[in-house]
């Protein structure tokens, strides 16, 4: 079986990458992935693969039925790209002006699609179900296209016993699959501070309630969470990314508004952050007699594998490239944790890193590009983690 395998793999890995450049040059926004789920399904309609449509209005459920009766296991990809302006030169930017897959999501797709492919032609031998999970509006937090696929009942007919994801990884070389047996990635919640007071003439701050001021004492303050009020042992972050107010240079405005981010991994460490930000903004700001509207939104929880599937899957590593190094994890957002607070499994990255590390840009960047050598290795990774867990999950052995 692992000669056919090979031999299917190799067949589609042409294929693969040209999808991702077609899905590169074709990105599409959150929600507004239409194009990109059509094209899904002709793929899958032409490799023979059932599929249901319409989960979070774009989503796709692929169905390969093995021949034999066996658990199931699901294998996701998110589809969506950024607002970025892309900035690279290569021969497949995207068409689409301020718009850009500068997360690689191009890739999941494409990766999942080949995937796909080599599990449907092998069929006759596989033990139970594989679902490939194609999913929208990842990048929409704080709500997140996982959410609305699960309340869109994509698996109330077929239910997954595990499930993975596989995300590209700049910081990683090509050939290399980093798997942690608990927390992988971050849970990313936002906020929004609408700080007003009194405003007034530049040389007569008496006479105003000076919000400026307030904000850069709330800036500085919100600061001592993570550094006196949290275990030092344990990650967390306070972002503020953004601050916008006043018009003039000789006028203290009367409103000033800062939004930011807040990234932590345990649950009770998340709670204590949402407790301490609402105190000491609210104190800060009655501090300066002014007065502070606070939108905080909870955005997606922390990604935290199943040891006993992580595990499994950094078999499954070795046998497609070798041992998986060492990583640590990321503060960074994935909605996938969704899916995993609900059903055992395990996320997954891919290293991509291009030839000139240093020129590597990251993440989200206008620049950001990756080695597409790594492509039918996310591909032949998919395929080994699910035929490996369908055996373990028949076997009792994992």
């Amino acid at each position: 079986m692992a000669s056919i395998r090979e031999s299917l793999l190799h067949h589609i890995q042409d294929d693969v990458i040209q999808m991702r450049r077609h899905l590169h040059q074709n990105p599409e926004l959150s929600n507004q992935e239409a194009e990109t789920s059509r094209f899904i399904q002709e793929k899958l309609k032409t490799y023979g693969v059932t599929f249901q449509a319409g989960f979070a209005k774009y989503g796709v459920l692929g169905i390969i039925e093995g021949k034999h009766p066996g658990k199931t296991v699901a294998l996701r990809a998110d589809m969506d790209a950024l607002p970025i302006q892309e900035l690279n030169n290569h021969d497949f930017t995207s068409k689409h002006a301020g718009i850009m897959h500068a997360c690689g999501h191009d890739a999941h797709t494409a990766m999942l699609l080949g995937a796909g492919y080599v599990l449907q032609q092998m069929r006759e031998s596989l033990h139970g179900t594989v679902l490939l999970v194609f999913q929208p509006a990842e990048e929409d937090s704080p709500v997140g296209g996982s959410k609305v696929m699960l309340d869109d009942g994509v698996f109330h007919e077929y239910t997954p016993d595990i499930i993975y994801g596989q995300h590209v990884w700049p910081d990683l070389p090509v050939g290399q699959i980093g798997i942690r047996d608990k927390e992988m990635m971050g849970a990313s919640d936002r906020f929004k501070i609408i700080l007003t007071g009194k405003g007034g003439h530049a040389s007569m701050p008496h006479q105003t309630n000076d919000v400026m001021v307030a904000a850069g004492h709330l800036i500085t303050s919100l600061q001592t969470i993570v550094s006196r009020s949290l275990d030092p042992l344990e990650a967390s972050v306070v972002t503020i990314g953004t601050i916008e107010g006043g018009e003039a240079p000789n006028i203290i405005p009367n409103q000033v508004t800062l939004q930011g981010s807040i990234r932590s991994y345990a649950p009770h460490i998340r709670k204590r952050l949402k407790e301490r930000f609402f105190t000491i903004t609210n104190q800060v700001a009655e501090t300066f007699e002014a007065k502070a509207d606070i939108t905080y939104l909870d955005g997606y929880p922390a990604t935290i594998n199943t040891p006993k599937w992580a595990r499994l899957a950094r078999t499954s590593a070795a046998r497609v490239q070798g041992e998986t190094p060492e990583v640590n994890p990321s503060l960074a957002g994935e909605d996938f944790s969704r899916f995993l607070e609900k059903y055992p499994g395990a996320f997954i990255w891919l290293g991509t890193q291009i030839e000139n590390a240093d020129e590597q840009a990251p993440l989200h960047d206008a620049h950001f590009q990756l080695d597409e050598r790594a492509l039918p290795l996310g591909t032949s990774m998919f395929v080994q983690v699910a035929l490996d867990t369908l055996n373990a999950l028949a076997t009792g052995d994992s």
